[in-house]
């Protein structure tokens, strides 16, 4: 591998990016590569550029990942891809989530839990099931945040939101239906909804 370009970052002039043949490698500080001499041309390896990034921007990469989390809670997923997109290199991605988990600032199945509860107001297992994987949540915590959830009041809730302004026909109650499946409630969930609805507005009458 050889150093093929080594450029200041426009938003950080502490750190520069590292393109490696002709394409970017990673971001590192300016002093580390001042100390080590790292200059277009430079032979080198993945495991040199990893360690020497890993020895100068471990507490400045915790320091983004610690603001990166402060608005909301995020997986471990998320900070990795947070920094990935810094251009940090996966040991020191490594090395931050290892101690914002031993500081307890990244627990994925707190995080899950948390995400069921709010999320399960108006959307159904399914479509929460799906969104916490896409988020890097493991099935087991995912299956524990969702154990014993009942979606029958979140799902006439978003039924009674959808319908809103609307007259109960055959046609808009179909497109009802269609419109809880794809927000993740089963089946069943969304007939007995419909349902309910009926009952309700049968009694009304």
């Amino acid at each position: 591998m050889t150093i093929t370009a080594i450029t200041p970052q426009k938003h950080d002039a502490a750190r520069c990016n590292i393109e490696v043949d002709g394409r970017f490698f990673c971001g590192m500080q300016l002093l580390t590569v001042m100390e080590h001499r790292l200059k277009v041309g430079s032979v080198v390896t993945e495991e040199e550029l990893s360690s020497l990034q890993l020895a100068g921007e471990r507490q400045t990469a915790l320091d983004k990942a610690l603001t990166h989390i402060s608005v909301s809670m995020k997986t471990e997923k998320d900070v990795r891809d947070f920094l990935r997109r810094k251009g940090y290199l996966q040991d020191v991605s490594d090395y931050v989530v290892e101690r914002m988990r031993g500081y307890g600032f990244l627990d994925d199945e707190a995080y899950a839990r948390a995400y069921a509860e709010s999320a399960g107001k108006r959307k159904g297992s399914r479509l929460i099931r799906m969104e916490l994987r896409r988020r890097g949540v493991s099935d087991e915590h995912i299956d524990a945040a969702l154990d014993g959830a009942d979606e029958s009041e979140a799902a006439v809730s978003a039924l009674k939101k959808y319908l809103r302004g609307k007259e109960l026909t055959q046609e808009t109650a179909r497109k009802a239906y269609a419109h809880l499946l794809s927000k993740g409630f089963g089946y069943d969930t969304a007939r007995e909804a419909l349902t309910a609805l009926r009952e309700e507005d049968a009694e009304g009458d």
